[in-house]
């Protein structure tokens, strides 16, 4: 039997929008080794933002890699592409076996401890699209993921576990938030890959 067959993988939303959780679809050992090579051949930098003004550095560290030097800009500050490293390449494989969507570029982000976390944001920016697909692969600490909807408020939240993949696509970064909330009973870290389809300007 296909484990992936997709009339068997849900959507989490209740409408407006599709977020596909498929579970591990790596096992404990890949994941961990995934985790440890993640942390220690990626090129972490502390993220940046500008919001209402004011330059903020994270404690969260971020990277953006991709087929090309592509720009990607978010919360008012542009990154670069670095050329994907052998690991990457593996997960992106996978991931677009699964999915059937073909992905041009990767944001990670490594949350340090449970202290860190993301807020209420979309990912809609132009560079991507209207309806994209992105995939998020998960290693590491289990973290609680939420999503709010724009007009209603309604709330949906699953854990993410380790080695996992989540999918979200159609109009979902439309009309809905998402956000990684904060929480003091983890301290592990945790690196999540979203691969996405940037559009060159």
């Amino acid at each position: 039997m296909d484990l992936f067959n997709s009339e068997t993988i849900i959507n989490l939303l209740p409408g407006d929008g599709v977020v596909n959780y498929y579970g591990k679809i790596l096992n404990q050992e890949r994941s961990q080794y995934y985790l440890d090579k993640l942390l220690n051949t990626i090129e972490w930098k502390n993220d940046e933002a500008i919001i209402f003004g004011k330059h903020i550095i994270t404690k969260r560290k971020a990277a953006w890699y991709g087929n090309r030097n592509y720009s990607y800009t978010y919360s008012n500050t542009t990154k670069q592409a670095l050329i994907w490293t052998k690991e990457l390449l593996e997960l992106k494989t996978i991931v677009e076996k699964i999915t059937e969507s073909q992905f041009n570029s990767c944001l990670l982000n490594l949350y340090h401890s449970g202290d860190e976390g993301v807020s209420w944001h979309s990912d809609d920016e132009k560079s991507m699209g209207q309806n994209t697909t992105i995939a998020s692969l998960s290693f590491g600490a289990e973290r609680k993921f939420s999503f709010k909807h724009k007009l209603t408020h309604e709330s949906v939240s699953i854990l993410l576990e380790s080695g996992s993949l989540l999918v979200m696509k159609e109009a979902t970064q439309t009309n809905w938030l998402h956000c990684l909330p904060k929480t003091k009973k983890i301290t592990r870290p945790r690196v999540n890959l979203t691969f996405r389809t940037i559009i060159p300007l």
